[in-house]
C-alpha cells in the first residue's frame, strides 16, 4: 500500500479519532466529522510531516482522504505548486 495513504489514514484515526471503519472511498472529510478548522489542521499536520507547503484552502471538507493523498503526492512531486497552481499542460 502507498505510504502517504497509510500516513493520512493514521493521522485521521490517531489525531482526529476517526473510526477506521468509516474511512471508505468517496466519503468526504466532513462526513468523517472534520469541520473546517480540523481540515486546516489536517493539512498543516501533513505539510509539517512532508515538508511541503500548500494554500490553506487547498483542501475543503468535501475532499476525500484519497483527494488529500493525491494532493500530498502532487506537492511532493512538484506537479502542484505551493500557490495552488498546477504545472501547465
Amino acid at each position: 500500500m502507498d505510504a502517504v495513504h497509510d500516513h493520512v489514514i493514521a493521522v485521521l484515526t490517531d489525531k482526529f479519532e476517526v473510526p477506521s471503519d468509516t474511512i471508505r472511498p468517496g466519503v468526504s472529510l466532513s462526513e468523517l466529522g472534520l469541520d473546517s478548522l480540523a481540515v486546516t489542521e489536517l493539512l498543516v499536520t501533513l505539510q509539517e510531516h512532508y515538508g511541503t507547503s500548500a494554500p490553506d484552502d487547498a483542501v475543503s471538507g468535501e475532499a476525500t482522504p484519497d483527494d488529500v493523498v493525491a494532493l500530498v503526492h502532487e506537492l511532493r512531486d512538484g506537479t502542484r505548486q505551493s500557490d495552488g497552481q498546477g504545472t501547465p499542460e
